[in-house]
Protein backbone atom coordinates (compact mmCIF):
# COMPACT_ATOMS: atom_id res chain seq x y z
CA UNK A 1 0.00 0.00 0.00
CA UNK A 2 1.32 3.64 -1.08
CA UNK A 3 1.70 6.06 1.87
CA UNK A 4 -0.38 9.46 0.94
CA UNK A 5 0.58 12.39 1.36
CA UNK A 6 -1.47 15.66 1.50
CA UNK A 7 -0.19 19.26 1.74
CA UNK A 8 -1.47 22.12 2.98
CA UNK A 9 -3.09 25.75 1.83
CA UNK A 10 -1.99 28.47 3.87
CA UNK A 11 -5.72 30.62 3.93
CA UNK A 12 -4.54 32.74 6.79
CA UNK A 13 -1.28 33.74 4.51
CA UNK A 14 1.55 32.59 4.51
CA UNK A 15 5.68 33.82 4.94
CA UNK A 16 8.91 32.62 5.62
CA UNK A 17 8.66 32.89 9.19
CA UNK A 18 5.43 30.87 11.28
CA UNK A 19 2.07 31.84 10.56
CA UNK A 20 0.32 31.79 14.48
CA UNK A 21 -3.21 31.61 14.56
CA UNK A 22 -6.07 29.20 15.15
CA UNK A 23 -7.81 27.69 18.49
CA UNK A 24 -9.22 31.41 19.28
CA UNK A 25 -5.55 33.18 18.78
CA UNK A 26 -5.34 35.43 16.41
CA UNK A 27 -2.82 35.34 12.89
CA UNK A 28 0.67 36.85 13.46
CA UNK A 29 1.71 39.52 11.95
CA UNK A 30 3.70 37.31 9.39
CA UNK A 31 0.49 36.32 8.02
CA UNK A 32 0.48 39.35 6.00
CA UNK A 33 3.57 38.78 4.12
CA UNK A 34 2.14 36.73 1.57
CA UNK A 35 -1.56 37.17 1.64
CA UNK A 36 -3.74 33.81 0.71
CA UNK A 37 -4.87 35.25 -2.52
CA UNK A 38 -6.19 33.03 -4.99
CA UNK A 39 -3.10 33.07 -7.30
CA UNK A 40 -0.87 32.42 -4.63
CA UNK A 41 -2.43 29.42 -3.32
CA UNK A 42 -2.84 28.31 -7.08
CA UNK A 43 0.85 27.94 -6.77
CA UNK A 44 0.85 26.07 -3.74
CA UNK A 45 -1.91 23.52 -4.94
CA UNK A 46 0.05 23.07 -8.72
CA UNK A 47 3.28 22.42 -7.21
CA UNK A 48 1.68 19.86 -4.63
CA UNK A 49 0.33 18.47 -7.16
CA UNK A 50 2.87 18.26 -9.69
CA UNK A 51 5.23 16.64 -6.94
CA UNK A 52 2.64 13.94 -5.59
CA UNK A 53 0.76 14.97 -3.47
CA UNK A 54 -2.98 13.32 -3.56
CA UNK A 55 -4.76 16.38 -1.61
CA UNK A 56 -4.47 19.46 0.53
CA UNK A 57 -5.96 20.42 3.88
CA UNK A 58 -7.31 24.17 4.38
CA UNK A 59 -8.29 25.54 7.78
CA UNK A 60 -11.36 26.73 9.09
CA UNK A 61 -12.53 29.20 11.51
CA UNK A 62 -12.39 33.15 11.87
CA UNK A 63 -8.72 33.39 11.41
CA UNK A 64 -8.85 32.22 8.06
CA UNK A 65 -10.37 32.33 4.97
CA UNK A 66 -13.60 30.08 4.10
CA UNK A 67 -12.28 26.78 3.37
CA UNK A 68 -15.55 25.79 0.87
CA UNK A 69 -15.26 29.23 -1.45
CA UNK A 70 -11.38 29.57 -1.79
CA UNK A 71 -10.72 25.74 -2.41
CA UNK A 72 -13.71 25.43 -5.09
CA UNK A 73 -11.67 28.40 -7.37
CA UNK A 74 -8.56 26.74 -6.62
CA UNK A 75 -9.96 23.74 -7.80
CA UNK A 76 -10.66 25.54 -11.13
CA UNK A 77 -6.65 25.73 -11.97
CA UNK A 78 -5.75 22.23 -10.94
CA UNK A 79 -6.51 19.47 -12.51
CA UNK A 80 -5.93 16.37 -9.80
CA UNK A 81 -5.05 17.44 -6.38
CA UNK A 82 -8.21 17.54 -4.00
CA UNK A 83 -9.09 19.45 -1.21
CA UNK A 84 -9.43 18.57 2.60
CA UNK A 85 -11.71 21.30 3.08
CA UNK A 86 -12.23 21.70 6.84
CA UNK A 87 -15.81 22.22 7.89
CA UNK A 88 -17.56 22.66 11.23
CA UNK A 89 -21.09 20.81 11.83
CA UNK A 90 -23.58 23.20 12.97
CA UNK A 91 -23.15 26.30 10.91
CA UNK A 92 -25.19 24.75 7.98
CA UNK A 93 -28.17 21.90 8.00
CA UNK A 94 -26.73 18.96 7.11
CA UNK A 95 -28.66 18.50 4.29
CA UNK A 96 -27.37 21.62 2.93
CA UNK A 97 -23.93 20.11 3.77
CA UNK A 98 -25.00 16.79 1.76
CA UNK A 99 -25.87 19.34 -1.44
CA UNK A 100 -22.74 21.34 -1.27
CA UNK A 101 -20.73 17.76 -1.30
CA UNK A 102 -22.44 16.30 -3.80
CA UNK A 103 -22.48 19.94 -5.76
CA UNK A 104 -18.70 19.79 -5.49
CA UNK A 105 -17.97 16.31 -6.31
CA UNK A 106 -19.56 17.17 -9.78
CA UNK A 107 -17.74 20.41 -10.36
CA UNK A 108 -14.51 19.03 -9.35
CA UNK A 109 -14.49 15.84 -10.68
CA UNK A 110 -14.67 14.27 -7.57
CA UNK A 111 -12.28 16.10 -5.99
CA UNK A 112 -13.61 16.83 -2.07
CA UNK A 113 -12.15 15.20 1.47
CA UNK A 114 -14.75 16.59 4.42
CA UNK A 115 -12.50 17.32 7.47
CA UNK A 116 -14.95 17.49 10.06
CA UNK A 117 -14.21 19.63 13.08
CA UNK A 118 -16.39 19.77 16.23
CA UNK A 119 -14.87 22.96 17.13
CA UNK A 120 -12.70 23.42 20.46
CA UNK A 121 -13.66 26.88 21.52
CA UNK A 122 -16.88 27.96 23.02
CA UNK A 123 -15.89 31.89 22.40
CA UNK A 124 -15.26 31.48 18.89
CA UNK A 125 -18.50 29.03 18.26
CA UNK A 126 -20.49 31.68 19.86
CA UNK A 127 -19.34 34.02 17.27
CA UNK A 128 -20.85 32.08 14.72
CA UNK A 129 -24.06 32.04 16.70
CA UNK A 130 -23.06 28.48 18.16
CA UNK A 131 -24.00 28.39 21.94
CA UNK A 132 -23.95 24.51 22.57
CA UNK A 133 -21.28 23.81 25.17
CA UNK A 134 -18.61 21.30 23.69
CA UNK A 135 -20.19 17.98 24.86
CA UNK A 136 -23.13 18.67 23.26
CA UNK A 137 -21.21 19.66 20.00
CA UNK A 138 -19.77 16.43 19.93
CA UNK A 139 -23.37 15.17 19.74
CA UNK A 140 -24.52 17.07 17.08
CA UNK A 141 -21.37 16.07 15.08
CA UNK A 142 -22.40 12.37 15.98
CA UNK A 143 -26.69 13.20 14.26
CA UNK A 144 -24.62 15.71 11.71
CA UNK A 145 -23.15 12.73 9.99
CA UNK A 146 -25.92 10.33 10.98
CA UNK A 147 -27.54 12.44 8.78
CA UNK A 148 -25.30 13.44 5.74
CA UNK A 149 -24.06 9.96 5.40
CA UNK A 150 -27.87 8.63 4.82
CA UNK A 151 -28.34 11.13 2.32
CA UNK A 152 -25.20 10.09 0.29
CA UNK A 153 -26.77 6.55 0.49
CA UNK A 154 -29.39 7.67 -1.39
CA UNK A 155 -31.95 7.71 1.34
CA UNK A 156 -34.76 9.43 2.41
CA UNK A 157 -33.97 10.81 6.15
CA UNK A 158 -35.93 11.48 9.18
CA UNK A 159 -33.87 12.08 12.35
CA UNK A 160 -35.06 13.74 15.32
CA UNK A 161 -31.83 14.44 17.30
CA UNK A 162 -30.98 16.11 20.55
CA UNK A 163 -29.87 19.01 18.62
CA UNK A 164 -30.85 18.36 14.88
CA UNK A 165 -33.55 17.43 13.11
CA UNK A 166 -34.37 16.66 9.37
CA UNK A 167 -37.83 15.59 7.60
CA UNK A 168 -38.23 13.58 4.74
CA UNK A 169 -34.46 14.64 3.59
CA UNK A 170 -33.14 13.39 0.46
CA UNK A 171 -31.12 14.51 -2.40
CA UNK A 172 -31.99 14.62 -6.40
CA UNK A 173 -28.21 13.78 -7.38
CA UNK A 174 -25.85 11.87 -5.18
CA UNK A 175 -22.14 12.91 -5.06
CA UNK A 176 -19.92 10.02 -6.60
CA UNK A 177 -17.90 9.30 -5.43
CA UNK A 178 -19.03 9.82 -1.58
CA UNK A 179 -16.18 12.03 -0.15
CA UNK A 180 -14.21 10.41 2.35
CA UNK A 181 -14.71 11.79 6.43
CA UNK A 182 -11.29 12.76 8.05
CA UNK A 183 -12.09 13.26 11.60
CA UNK A 184 -9.83 13.99 14.79
CA UNK A 185 -10.29 14.55 18.64
CA UNK A 186 -8.47 13.17 21.84
CA UNK A 187 -11.77 13.12 24.14
CA UNK A 188 -13.95 10.21 24.79
CA UNK A 189 -16.72 11.55 22.59
CA UNK A 190 -14.48 12.48 19.78
CA UNK A 191 -13.35 8.61 19.77
CA UNK A 192 -16.62 7.98 20.00
CA UNK A 193 -18.07 9.88 16.67
CA UNK A 194 -14.29 8.97 14.89
CA UNK A 195 -15.31 4.82 15.52
CA UNK A 196 -19.38 5.54 14.02
CA UNK A 197 -18.52 7.62 11.21
CA UNK A 198 -15.15 8.80 10.40
CA UNK A 199 -13.09 7.00 7.50
CA UNK A 200 -9.85 8.32 8.55
CA UNK A 201 -8.93 9.36 12.02
CA UNK A 202 -6.44 11.84 12.03
CA UNK A 203 -4.01 12.92 15.18
CA UNK A 204 -1.49 15.98 15.65
CA UNK A 205 1.97 14.98 15.45
CA UNK A 206 2.70 13.61 19.33
CA UNK A 207 5.52 10.84 19.54
CA UNK A 208 5.38 7.86 18.29
CA UNK A 209 4.30 5.83 21.29
CA UNK A 210 1.62 8.49 21.93
CA UNK A 211 0.24 8.07 18.42
CA UNK A 212 0.44 4.16 18.81
CA UNK A 213 -1.78 4.76 22.10
CA UNK A 214 -4.74 6.88 20.05
CA UNK A 215 -4.32 4.34 17.16
CA UNK A 216 -4.94 1.44 19.19
CA UNK A 217 -7.50 3.45 21.09
CA UNK A 218 -9.29 4.18 17.82
CA UNK A 219 -9.26 0.79 16.45
CA UNK A 220 -11.06 -0.74 19.43
CA UNK A 221 -14.29 1.41 19.63
CA UNK A 222 -14.42 1.04 15.65
CA UNK A 223 -14.04 -2.60 15.90
CA UNK A 224 -17.21 -2.62 18.57
CA UNK A 225 -19.07 -0.37 15.49
CA UNK A 226 -17.98 -3.41 13.32
CA UNK A 227 -16.28 -0.80 11.34
CA UNK A 228 -12.48 -0.50 10.53
CA UNK A 229 -10.59 3.02 10.39
CA UNK A 230 -7.63 4.14 8.75
CA UNK A 231 -5.09 6.41 9.91
CA UNK A 232 -3.52 10.11 9.20
CA UNK A 233 -0.98 12.37 11.48
CA UNK A 234 -0.96 16.42 10.43
CA UNK A 235 2.93 17.59 10.80
CA UNK A 236 4.78 20.34 9.95
CA UNK A 237 7.91 20.09 8.24
CA UNK A 238 11.69 21.19 7.71
CA UNK A 239 13.56 18.85 5.37
CA UNK A 240 16.90 19.95 4.07
CA UNK A 241 19.78 17.85 1.92
CA UNK A 242 22.21 17.64 5.51
CA UNK A 243 20.55 17.31 9.14
CA UNK A 244 22.59 20.81 10.14
CA UNK A 245 20.30 22.65 7.29
CA UNK A 246 17.25 21.83 8.71
CA UNK A 247 18.01 22.25 12.61
CA UNK A 248 19.79 25.91 11.24
CA UNK A 249 16.48 26.55 9.63
CA UNK A 250 14.57 25.56 12.73
CA UNK A 251 16.96 28.22 14.85
CA UNK A 252 15.99 30.89 12.57
CA UNK A 253 12.28 30.32 12.58
CA UNK A 254 12.63 30.09 16.68
CA UNK A 255 14.75 33.12 16.87
CA UNK A 256 11.97 35.31 15.09
CA UNK A 257 9.38 34.75 17.87
CA UNK A 258 8.59 37.45 20.10
CA UNK A 259 8.51 36.93 23.64
CA UNK A 260 5.32 38.63 23.74
CA UNK A 261 3.55 37.00 21.11
CA UNK A 262 4.72 33.68 22.61
CA UNK A 263 3.66 34.56 26.08
CA UNK A 264 -0.05 35.92 24.50
CA UNK A 265 -0.79 32.71 22.38
CA UNK A 266 0.14 30.74 25.06
CA UNK A 267 -1.98 32.33 27.47
CA UNK A 268 -4.82 32.16 24.89
CA UNK A 269 -4.13 28.61 24.12
CA UNK A 270 -4.33 27.67 27.57
CA UNK A 271 -8.03 28.84 27.76
CA UNK A 272 -8.90 25.93 24.98
CA UNK A 273 -11.42 23.25 25.48
CA UNK A 274 -9.11 21.26 23.10
CA UNK A 275 -7.75 18.15 24.81
CA UNK A 276 -5.86 17.78 21.65
CA UNK A 277 -4.58 21.50 22.44
CA UNK A 278 -4.15 20.71 26.10
CA UNK A 279 -1.76 17.59 24.67
CA UNK A 280 0.19 20.20 22.03
CA UNK A 281 0.64 22.07 24.92
CA UNK A 282 2.10 19.18 26.98
CA UNK A 283 4.95 18.95 24.53
CA UNK A 284 6.54 22.18 25.06
CA UNK A 285 5.33 23.64 28.39
CA UNK A 286 5.07 27.22 27.05
CA UNK A 287 9.42 27.23 27.28
CA UNK A 288 11.86 27.45 24.65
CA UNK A 289 14.18 24.49 25.75
CA UNK A 290 13.93 21.03 24.98
CA UNK A 291 11.46 21.26 22.27
CA UNK A 292 13.22 17.93 20.29
CA UNK A 293 10.49 15.74 21.92
CA UNK A 294 11.43 12.60 20.03
CA UNK A 295 14.31 12.32 17.51
CA UNK A 296 13.61 15.02 14.44
CA UNK A 297 10.40 15.52 16.47
CA UNK A 298 10.29 19.78 17.21
CA UNK A 299 7.62 20.97 19.18
CA UNK A 300 8.52 24.76 18.65
CA UNK A 301 5.73 25.44 16.27
CA UNK A 302 3.42 25.08 18.98
CA UNK A 303 4.91 28.19 20.63
CA UNK A 304 3.29 30.45 18.10
CA UNK A 305 0.23 28.62 16.72
CA UNK A 306 -2.62 26.99 17.71
CA UNK A 307 -3.42 23.51 16.35
CA UNK A 308 -0.84 21.83 14.69
CA UNK A 309 2.57 22.21 16.90
CA UNK A 310 5.10 20.10 16.34
CA UNK A 311 7.34 19.75 13.06
CA UNK A 312 9.58 16.84 11.51
CA UNK A 313 13.18 18.24 11.04
CA UNK A 314 16.05 16.58 9.92
CA UNK A 315 18.02 15.70 6.32
CA UNK A 316 16.01 14.17 3.66
CA UNK A 317 16.68 10.74 4.90
CA UNK A 318 15.75 11.36 8.50
CA UNK A 319 12.57 12.62 7.78
CA UNK A 320 11.76 9.80 5.59
CA UNK A 321 13.36 7.30 8.52
CA UNK A 322 10.29 9.14 10.89
CA UNK A 323 7.93 8.62 8.37
CA UNK A 324 8.47 5.04 7.98
CA UNK A 325 8.47 5.20 11.83
CA UNK A 326 5.16 6.20 11.81
CA UNK A 327 3.74 4.10 9.34
CA UNK A 328 5.03 1.23 11.28
CA UNK A 329 2.70 1.78 14.08
CA UNK A 330 -0.32 2.53 11.69
CA UNK A 331 -0.12 5.62 9.94
CA UNK A 332 -1.02 5.90 6.16
CA UNK A 333 -1.67 9.54 5.43
CA UNK A 334 0.63 12.36 5.92
CA UNK A 335 -1.01 15.52 6.07
CA UNK A 336 2.25 18.31 5.75
CA UNK A 337 3.09 21.95 5.99
CA UNK A 338 5.67 24.21 6.08
CA UNK A 339 6.85 27.69 5.90
CA UNK A 340 6.53 29.06 3.33
CA UNK A 341 4.61 26.71 1.87
CA UNK A 342 5.72 26.88 -1.59
CA UNK A 343 9.22 26.05 -1.55
CA UNK A 344 8.86 23.80 1.77
CA UNK A 345 6.53 22.14 -0.53
CA UNK A 346 9.27 21.43 -3.13
CA UNK A 347 11.75 20.90 -0.24
CA UNK A 348 9.74 17.60 1.08
CA UNK A 349 8.79 16.59 -2.47
CA UNK A 350 12.05 16.30 -4.38
CA UNK A 351 13.76 15.07 -1.23
CA UNK A 352 11.87 12.94 0.50
CA UNK A 353 8.99 11.87 -1.48
CA UNK A 354 11.56 9.75 -4.36
CA UNK A 355 13.52 8.33 -1.01
CA UNK A 356 10.52 7.05 0.37
CA UNK A 357 9.36 5.93 -3.61
CA UNK A 358 12.70 4.05 -3.32
CA UNK A 359 11.86 1.84 -0.42
CA UNK A 360 8.39 0.92 -1.76
CA UNK A 361 6.68 3.34 0.54
CA UNK A 362 5.10 5.32 -2.01
CA UNK A 363 4.28 6.02 -5.54
CA UNK A 364 3.43 9.39 -7.27
CA UNK A 365 -0.64 8.99 -7.65
CA UNK A 366 0.07 10.14 -11.78
CA UNK A 367 1.89 6.90 -11.80
CA UNK A 368 5.58 5.58 -11.32
CA UNK A 369 7.27 7.90 -14.11
CA UNK A 370 6.14 10.77 -12.71
CA UNK A 371 7.91 10.72 -9.50
CA UNK A 372 10.34 12.92 -8.81
CA UNK A 373 14.42 11.99 -8.47
CA UNK A 374 16.22 12.52 -5.22
CA UNK A 375 16.94 16.05 -4.80
CA UNK A 376 20.64 15.58 -5.55
CA UNK A 377 19.76 14.86 -8.78
CA UNK A 378 17.17 17.70 -9.56
CA UNK A 379 18.58 20.80 -10.66
CA UNK A 380 15.91 22.96 -9.18
CA UNK A 381 16.94 21.42 -5.82
CA UNK A 382 20.33 21.54 -6.75
CA UNK A 383 20.21 25.44 -7.26
CA UNK A 384 19.01 27.20 -3.56
CA UNK A 385 16.47 28.70 -5.24
CA UNK A 386 13.51 28.11 -2.87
Amino acid sequence: MSLTFHWFLPTNGDSRHVVGGGHGTPVTAAGGDRPPSVGYLTQIARAAEDLGFVGALTPTGAWCEDAWLTTAMVSQHTERLKFLVAFRPGFVSPTLAAQMASTYQRQTGGRLLLNVVTGGESHEQRAYGDFLDKEARYRRTGEFLEIVRGLWDGKTVDVAGDHLQVADASLARLPDPVPEVYFGGSSPLAGEVAARHSDVYLTWGEPPAQVAEKIAWIRGLAAKEGRKVRFGIRLHVITRDTSEQAWAEARRLLDGFDPETVKSVQQGLGRSESEGQRRMLALHGGGRDGLEIHPNLWAGIGLVRGGAGTALVGSHAEVAERIAEYHRIGIDEFVLSGYPHLEEAYWFGEGVLPRLRQQGLWTHPAGPATAAQPAAQVPFAASGSR
